[in-house]
């Protein structure tokens, strides 16, 4: 029988980016244990097809379709959904460019998706948990919210806000029973990864400078954010948790 301090029956989560990746492996491990979730990408098709296919399995789950970057149509979605106790800011995307020649519509893009949206989506749902007194934000961060890399500059800009960001909500808002922390993936088996994952020269870099040997599988993120939303976590807040198998530890 699971623990109870990580029983989310009850809970209602959205997780956005959530058809495939990380995002998908977080919104099953938070239905296993008890949620409710909503899913969420641009693709409405998407969504309908992984909540089917996720309700098959037998966990509750709403379509939530939206582009992260909208506000209205996210605010739109949130009040069709009511109450969210758990929100999980995951979609993204990526550009890779040396600095000199990076596109300033790829920089305001990436820039958007993954800092600029995560600050409107939580304003969207926090008011409703500083009322009930309850809430669970969990942002994903990345290694570049401690480290640096050469050709990602607005990635790392936005994940280092992320980390600050997550920080800055935190002292606001623990004293009302809302918790804001980040999970910060290491080299992660995706999509969004799959040039770097076919470079075989970049593959056996990770693997040499990553202490485990390895890249992370999806569903090894998923335990960290069932913690992060559980009763187990209830004193952990402004935390990022890197997921990394000993990257950031590493010299």
């Amino acid at each position: 029988m699971p623990h109870p301090g990580f029983d989310l029956t009850g809970q209602r989560a959205l997780v956005t980016g959530s058809t495939r990746g990380i995002g998908l492996a977080i919104a099953r491990a938070l239905g296993l244990a008890g949620a409710e979730v909503a899913l969420n990408a641009r693709s409405a098709d998407a969504v309908e097809a992984t909540a089917k296919a996720l309700a098959a399995e037998g966990l509750r789950v709403a379509a939530a379709p939206f582009d992260v970057t909208d506000t209205e149509a996210a605010a739109a979605a949130i009040a069709r959904l009511g109450r969210i106790d758990i929100l999980v800011n995951n979609a993204g995307q990526q550009h890779r460019a040396p600095a000199v020649s990076f596109p300033d519509d790829a920089w305001s893009a990436i820039i958007e998706t993954h800092l600029n949206a995560v600050f409107r989506l939580i304003k969207l749902v926090a008011p409703g948990m500083i009322e009930r007194r309850h809430g669970r934000i969990i942002n994903i961060g990345s290694l570049l919210s401690e480290l640096g890399r050469a050709n990602v500059p607005a990635y790392g800009a936005a994940k280092g806000g992320i980390r600050s960001l997550t920080r800055c909500l935190s002292t606001e808002w623990a004293r009302h029973g809302v918790t804001v922390n980040a999970i910060g993936p290491g080299y992660v088996r995706t999509e969004l990864n799959k040039a770097l994952i076919e470079d075989a020269a970049f593959n056996a870099w990770v693997c040499a400078r990553t202490p485990a040997g390895r890249w992370c599988d999806p569903e090894e993120i998923a335990g960290a954010a069932v913690f992060l939303a559980s009763p187990a976590a209830s004193y952990v807040s402004g935390q990022i948790l890197y997921v990394d198998g000993g990257f950031t530890a590493a010299m």
